[in-house]
């Protein structure tokens, strides 16, 4: 193949223990936690969730200095469990199915212009800019599932500090649709190939992030993910 200019390097994302996860691409849900859909003003009986994308070049890895984004007044941090698929599939119908697609797991950030967001909801339309842009996926180390069997994360709390300070604090268990079940019911929209990375949705807490900013996400077991605001 012939290319007319060279193509732009193969966004990758780090693996616990060596290695580079070449990520395809990048799904999102949200409204996946009950008390964060109170939070932003929505009623979790009726507001089903709902899947959205970023780009695979908006990943960036543990330790990153990210710019304040242009264009906004509010950015929001959002904690997330992070699936990484190592194997395709389209309309599964079964949690073992599922769970076979997986390769590992990791603690991420979904970054969201909030202004944007809401501006974007008053009209109807898409949450791209508000979403996809630059650097707007921060993603820690993924643990594999062999060394990591997603059972260690039944129990698991996800927390997200800023500068210290807990802000978010919440089971994976209290997550509406699980992670097998996302897996299955993105599948019946898309088919689905190793290196896609599926954010899981954030539990209530989110809020703002000015530049100088210190943000740090655990999840049990898995490798933190910590990321600073210039």
């Amino acid at each position: 193949m012939s290319f007319v200019f060279e193509p732009q390097a193969q966004p990758a994302a780090g693996v616990l223990g060596g290695g580079e996860f070449p990520v395809r691409r990048i799904f999102c849900i949200g409204r996946n936690y009950a008390d964060h859909v109170k939070e932003m003003g929505g009623d979790p009986k009726s507001d089903s969730p709902v899947f959205f994308t970023k780009p695979a070049d908006a990943i960036v890895g543990t330790g990153t200095v990210i710019p304040y984004p242009a264009a906004t007044k509010n950015l929001h941090y959002e904690g997330e469990l992070v699936i990484a698929l190592g194997a395709g599939g389209r309309e599964l119908k079964s949690r073992d199915e599922a769970a076979a697609l997986v390769f590992g797991h990791a603690a991420g950030c979904d970054l969201t212009r909030r202004d944007l967001q809401a501006a974007a909801k008053k009209v109807g339309g898409p949450w791209d800019s508000a979403k996809g842009f630059d650097c707007s996926a921060p993603l820690g180390l993924i643990a594999r599932i062999e060394d990591f069997p997603a059972d260690l994360l039944d129990n698991a709390q996800l927390v997200l500090k800023v500068n210290g300070e807990e802000k978010q604090k919440a089971p994976l268990s209290s997550m509406i649709w699980s992670a097998p079940e996302i897996i299955i019911a993105l599948s019946a929209l898309f088919e689905l190939r190793p290196g896609d990375l599926i954010f899981t949705g954030t539990p209530e807490g989110v809020g703002p992030l000015t530049r100088e900013d210190h943000v740090e996400v655990t999840i049990g077991v898995l490798p933190p993910l910590e990321f600073s605001i210039d």
